[in-house]
């Protein structure tokens, strides 16, 4: 039986994932104890299906929200009660089978050494990653970098890391932004103005087919015009940060 952490959990938001949720949170539970797993209002019937897991499985708790909310804020629900019960940090990870829960161990430890610092998954594309998605993540981390001053990070989208919870909390509470699709590209940026540094390790993402079991809520012309008014406000945030952010690359420089 694996030990549980007081510190470090695994938090999956879950939205009308299909079957494949219950393979991702398995495969989690394998690599990890406490998991816990917010279902966003599905419609799915995933919720029942996956209460039925956490009863005989100590370690697996599940949430389920009422309504949709947006991952963020999901995820957001997860934090609050995590902080609660005194864990310091969690790893998210998607319910849809596209990220490796085999490395789970691997971000943690690296949280561990550095308690300070988020750890972002890289991604490692195959051939069944969609060249749309591929190549317009590129233009959502230039934006990140820039908006950042190059503070590191390795990839802006990519929803497998391990935050710090309390700095997440409190930035995420002071405003009512990042709550659905523009949660995790707007978590990374705030977390470096706020001094927060990423670790980037490499992790692989597949693209599952719908024959495979795979379950895609992206929507091209919805989640595009919610990420550009998301760097447009970024963007705004960064000009009036410039100097305090200038100052502190100094400094990371002089180190």
């Amino acid at each position: 039986m694996m030990d549980a952490s007081s510190s470090h959990l695994v938090l999956i938001p879950s939205y009308n994932p299909g079957p494949k949720v219950y393979d991702t949170v398995l495969a989690a539970r394998r690599q990890w104890t406490p998991v816990w797993v917010v279902v966003d209002g599905s419609t799915d019937d995933s919720a029942a299906g996956l209460e039925r897991m956490a009863a005989t499985d100590a370690g697996l708790r599940i949430v389920v929200l009422p309504v949709n909310v947006g991952k963020g804020a999901a995820v957001l629900h997860g934090l609050d009660l995590a902080a609660q019960e005194g864990f310091t940090h969690a790893l998210t990870m998607d319910s849809d089978g596209q990220h490796p829960a085999d490395l789970i161990p691997e971000f943690m430890a690296a949280s561990m050494a550095a308690p300070s610092c988020m750890v972002l998954g890289v991604p490692v594309f195959d051939a069944s990653a969609p060249n749309l998605r591929v190549q317009g993540r590129k233009l959502s981390n230039w934006w990140a970098n820039v908006e950042t001053l190059w503070m590191g990070i390795g990839d802006s989208l990519y929803g497998f890391r391990v935050y710090p919870i309390e700095p997440l909390r409190q930035i995420m509470q002071s405003q009512r932004w990042m709550r659905r699709f523009d949660f995790d590209p707007e978590a990374v940026v705030r977390l470096c103005w706020r001094g927060v540094r990423p670790l980037n390790l490499p992790a692989p993402v597949k693209y599952l087919r719908a024959d495979e079991g795979g379950v895609s809520h992206f929507n091209y012309l919805r989640d595009n015009i919610l990420l550009t008014w998301m760097h447009s406000r970024l963007m705004l945030g960064f000009v009036i940060r410039l100097p305090l952010l200038v100052a502190r690359r100094i400094g990371f420089f002089r180190s």
